[in-house]
């Protein structure tokens, strides 16, 4: 029973810590700016498989360099169905920061990067393949938002997703 309440204790302490952190956001494209993505394709339907846009998309010249959004670290770096070659990284207020579609990355699972430093380039990987380069960048959080909930289609999930054009565009 101690054991349980000790790890209760410290599972506290580190959300809190990770509530804490500030969170520093930038545009994910070097150069880019608010002008390179639509500010209306957060959550846009129909959109292919996966029914809602979770994100946006910044587009710009192949083998243009995406840096992290947000200090943080690394949770998954490769190749997914969809997504083609792919960064997750877990920043401030426990959020996942996702860029897909990328042409390559530059980080591995475990490594910590600091804003604005380079972890791919721009790509048309996965179900982007022919497309224009772009990287599709979302904004996951872990601890979720009921208040953000709606009542469009998959609006339950939007208490998790949060709209990156509000963040970076502010």
């Amino acid at each position: 029973m101690k054991g349980i309440k000790i790890f209760i204790v410290v599972l506290i302490i580190l959300l809190t810590i990770g509530l804490l952190i500030p969170e520093k956001i930038v545009i994910p494209v070097q150069g880019a700016t608010a002008n390179d993505w639509n500010h209306t394709t957060f959550w846009y339907e129909p959109w292919g498989r996966s029914g809602v846009h979770k994100g946006i998309d910044i587009f710009g010249k192949k083998h243009t360099p995406v840096v992290a959004a947000v200090s943080g670290v690394v949770v998954y770096s490769g190749e997914l169905k969809r997504g083609g070659k792919v960064v997750a990284l877990l920043g401030p207020k426990w959020r996942i920061h996702y860029f897909a579609h990328l042409e390559d990355y530059s980080v591995s699972a475990g490594d910590y990067v600091s804003v604005n430093e380079v972890i791919g380039s721009l790509g048309d990987t996965g179900n982007a393949a022919g497309k224009q380069p772009h990287v599709h960048y979302s904004i996951l959080s872990l601890l979720p938002y009921p208040w953000l909930m709606t009542t469009q289609n998959q609006g339950w999930k939007k208490m998790f997703f949060l709209n990156p054009h509000k963040k970076l565009y502010r």
